[in-house]
């Protein structure tokens, strides 16, 4: 999967991201301006130590990350949108913006892609969601849709072990 984010403001939400985009195996595109350094300590903070593993690329403005990817299928993350992203029909290469955390995406872009364009239903009392936290909202269905391929779905305990699986009797 592939997360686009148009102008993010707020590094440690990209950093957030970044670390999320890392445990999934997305790509994490970012399109200029943005509203810090990408070395800034909030960013290393909220990513940890895994920034040096994000698969991250960046472009100089939508129309240059446009130029550079064209023919993705995008869906477009907005509180606007008629329908919900648990409408979308994800693909494992599909693309995902995400718009900066004042404004969202601008609409001259959501009117020009009107099919594509998911929301998260909310309450109408909240604007918005915390921007980190939809990224994974969305993501995390995409994968869903996807069964999850490549993931682990299951772990360890560090110090105690789960318990053997109980097997159901099938006589009634």
């Amino acid at each position: 999967m592939n997360i686009v984010l148009h102008e993010p403001e707020i590094p440690s939400n990209t950093g957030n991201i970044g670390r999320t985009c890392v445990a999934t195996g997305s790509v994490l595109h970012l399109i200029e301006p943005l509203g810090f350094r990408l070395n800034e300590k909030e960013i290393k903070r909220a990513g940890m130590d895994y920034w040096e593993h994000l698969d991250v690329r960046r472009y100089d403005d939508y129309h240059d990350f446009c130029e550079k990817n064209p023919d993705v299928r995008m869906w477009y993350a907005t509180t606007k949108a008629k329908k919900t992203y648990a409408d979308a029909d994800f693909r494992p290469d599909d693309f995902i913006m995400f718009g900066k955390e004042s404004a969202g995406i601008p609409e001259e872009i959501l009117i020009a892609h009107e099919e594509m364009c998911i929301r998260i239903p909310m309450l109408s009392e909240i604007r918005s969601l915390n921007l980190s936290n939809s990224v994974a909202i969305v993501l995390y269905e995409a994968l869903r849709q996807q069964g999850f391929s490549d993931m682990q779905c299951g772990g360890e305990l560090h110090r105690l072990k789960w318990a053997a699986p109980v097997e159901q009797n099938s006589k009634i």
